[in-house]
């Protein structure tokens, strides 16, 4: 019975290296506890966004002023051809876009449905009756670095993202990235911000960079074994994780034989 001591004391020592909560996303939520206001956000834009505006209405003839199309021409093709879309347009430096006929209009700090509610008012009842406008961001990308599986850029479809939708695009953390740190860099008009999240947290929901805005940077830096590991080196760390295990092994077999 003795020989088997060392056995489980080894066993017991792996098992306590590290725990669930290590790792767990959201400790602390209850069964009764509720995130109210989450699904109510709305981006909004801002300087630089590119957006593709398309006015419909019930005559095609007088929406066409409104959709300009622009031909993009690939260097790579020598046929001369270039391929027809429509144009869009960039929030400038004082928050307007130059839209046809009607001139400049002020859609930053506006949500998507504030910015379809102005254009349409301005376009009804003077240019068009009734008209139907339709907004999307080109450009809404976010950028995940770092302790994560796939690093990158990623393109929001939906216009909306979460942190937790833009770590799941990247793969998610490896097991070596900082869970209780994770940095968000916010250019917000031309001003930089910083912030810092516990994922294992539920106060995460709570938090002003729980959803993304277009071109966040979001970085997983490696947690401390990590760090400290990426000192020693990739070799020594190695050799010293077999040393490891020879001494291990070798007592175990001394014990069991004595």
């Amino acid at each position: 019975m003795k020989k088997f001591v060392p056995v489980l004391l080894l066993f017991l020592i792996l098992s306590s290296c590290g725990t669930k909560e290590d790792v767990v996303y959201f400790n602390g939520i209850g069964p009764k506890d509720n995130m109210i206001g989450i699904e109510s956000y709305m981006p909004t834009y801002h300087v630089d966004d590119e957006l593709l505006i398309v006015v419909n209405g019930t005559d095609p003839e007088a929406v066409k002023p409104f959709n300009l199309s622009a031909v993009s021409i690939s260097l790579d093709r020598l046929d001369g051809y270039g391929r027809e879309r429509l144009q869009t347009y960039i929030i400038d430096p004082e928050g307007n876009i130059d839209f046809p006929v009607i001139g400049k209009i002020k859609l930053a700090g506006l949500n998507r449905e504030q910015a379809i509610n102005l254009i349409e008012s301005k376009l009804s009842p003077d240019y068009l009756k009734d008209p139907i406008v339709n907004i999307k961001t080109i450009n809404y990308k976010v950028t995940v670095l770092g302790e994560v599986a796939r690093p990158g850029t990623y393109t929001a479809t939906n216009e909306r993202i979460t942190l937790i939708e833009a770590l799941a695009m990247a793969g998610d953390l490896t097991i070596h990235g900082e869970r209780e740190n994770v940095l968000v860099i916010r250019d917000y008009d031309g001003e930089k911000t910083y912030t810092r999240v516990n994922l294992k947290s539920k106060d995460l929901f709570n938090s002003p960079v729980y959803y993304l805005t277009q071109n966040d940077v979001v970085y997983v830096e490696p947690n401390k074994s990590q760090a400290r590991a990426s000192k020693i080196g990739a070799g020594t760390s190695v050799a010293i994780s077999i040393v490891g295990i020879l001494i291990s092994v070798a007592t175990l077999v001394v014990t069991i034989v004595n």
